[in-house]
């Protein structure tokens, strides 16, 4: 499957999440957040839609990274220079944005599919699973006024993960709001304090 968006297409394969609405909502904030020539971090890249947008849109250098090989492979494949590797355990240096579009649906035993793509959608009972470890060490890859971009549910707890935020020393605000059926979709703008 081939998608194309912002000046840019990418192929998709088996076993990589597709892109979706959260995909192209948080492209669209991370070109409107970007500056200059920033150096940003794509984490949990999928096919590399964003990371490719960004690139072809701006004069940003991105690096994505995703825990699911199939998704490295692709956004290779389709570009993007990327590691593979489980958040930001792999990570060193330091970032001016990093780009976050976590697993965050709320999800039980039964929902669970038992493959590569659980890693792009299983975001644990509460769906705050995956958002809370990557918080945890967000921090420590972030320039000095470094940002994070970083799409939330109304089905995760979007005040839940704020608060969560704020305790970590975030300033947090909401960059861009999209409604849907059963949810809204949020893209959270954290700059230290």
């Amino acid at each position: 499957m081939h998608i194309s968006y912002k000046n840019t297409g990418v192929r998709i394969s088996e076993q990589v999440y597709e892109p979706s609405e959260d995909s192209f909502l948080l492209a669209e904030a991370a070109l409107y957040e970007i500056e200059n020539s920033e150096k940003i971090l794509e984490v949990g890249c999928g096919c590399g839609i964003i990371s490719a947008v960004i690139e072809a849109n701006t004069e940003a250098k991105v690096i994505g990274i995703d825990i699911n090989p199939f998704a490295a492979v692709c956004s290779k494949q389709n570009g993007i220079e990327v590691i593979r590797g489980d958040l930001l355990n792999c990570i060193r240096g330091k970032f001016d944005i990093i780009i976050f579009n976590p697993p965050y649906l709320p999800t039980g035993d039964a929902e669970r599919r038992g493959d590569w793509l659980d890693a792009a959608l299983d975001g644990g009972n509460d769906g705050r699973r995956v958002i809370n470890r990557f918080l945890e060490d967000a921090g420590n890859c972030l320039a000095e006024h470094g940002k994070i971009l970083m799409l939330v549910s109304s089905l995760t707890g979007i005040d839940e993960i704020k608060s969560r935020l704020r305790s970590l020393g975030y300033s947090v605000r909401e960059r861009a709001n999209e409604r849907f059926d059963f949810e809204q979709l949020t893209v959270l703008l954290a700059m230290k304090s």
